[in-house]
């Protein structure tokens, strides 16, 4: 489901790419055709839909750690060799992504970079990691910046539940917290292309709608405005010296992190309140 071609030249040990195709157009096929023999697997032939067909390229592959990348978004450079890094490293993380996502511009430029303070499951659950919203919602988790282990995948049930037409991967990183915490890392390593065409930018309040149902039907629910207030200004107005407090209190929550050492020797695991 990587689609990035001017990777595919270059050498990185045990990487599977997979492209499944809906058979949109003959000149993709030329283009799989070209790069056939550096593909894992690769098919151009009608599907049921974008999450039916990240499926099925999920069930021919074999690799440890997974992701997939839609066709219109791209990694950066340095992706795939800081998540096999992470991975390697701390066998503890399941599930990794980034505190800096990107977005390119249609011709490929990052033109926006925001910063999360972080995730936990009790975030998520209060739909804070929601698109939009009139409560607190410092941001969404970014699909092309989320990496997992297969044993995750496979504990959550392997595979997307195709009876959401936008919103899956909102819905699997529900299921991904029920089983694991998730740990973000401070460095981009994925982005979002952004023009008028794409599905998502033109149905976002259908994904909106979505990704509430989802959020509703697991348990969780939106806070109320009072709550919303303080943990707003919690997470921006917080002394360090008071964030145990502020945690005890509920107006944050403790999240985990992956950051670079200082003296650049590797990474080091982090926890802290956001």
């Amino acid at each position: 489901m990587r689609r990035s071609h001017r990777s595919l030249g270059k050498t990185f040990p045990r990487l599977e790419y997979i492209v499944i195709d809906g058979g949109s157009r003959i000149t993709a096929v030329e283009i799989l055709e070209t790069h056939g023999d550096r593909l894992a697997y690769w098919c151009s032939e009608r599907d049921e839909g974008q999450y039916h067909a990240i499926n099925k390229g999920f069930a021919r592959s074999t690799g440890e750690v997974m992701g997939w990348l839609n066709s219109d978004d791209k990694h950066t450079p340095w992706t795939l060799s800081i998540v096999a890094e992470i991975f390697e490293t701390f066998p503890e993380i399941e599930w990794l992504t980034t505190l800096f996502p990107l977005r390119w511009d249609v011709q490929g430029r990052a033109v926006r970079c925001s910063r999360r303070t972080g995730f936990s499951r009790t975030a998520y659950m209060a739909g804070e990691n929601l698109p939009t919203g009139a409560w607190y919602a410092p941001g969404w988790l970014q699909q092309e910046s989320t990496f997992w282990r297969r044993s995750l995948w496979e504990r959550a049930g392997s595979r997307l539940d195709t009876s959401w037409k936008i919103a899956a991967d909102f819905e699997l990183w529900m299921r991904f917290f029920q089983h694991a915490e998730l740990y973000a890392v401070d460095t981009p390593l994925a982005g979002f292309r952004q023009h008028g065409d794409q599905k998502t930018n033109q149905l976002k309040n259908e994904y909106q709608r979505e990704a509430m149902d989802i959020l509703r039907g697991a348990g969780g629910a939106t806070p109320g405005y009072v709550k919303s207030s303080l943990r707003s200004a919690a997470a921006r107005l917080c002394p360090d010296f008071l964030r145990p407090v502020a945690g005890k209190l509920g107006l944050m929550h403790p999240c985990k992190l992956c950051l670079r050492r200082r003296d650049e020797s590797g990474w080091r695991i982090a926890s802290q309140l956001h």
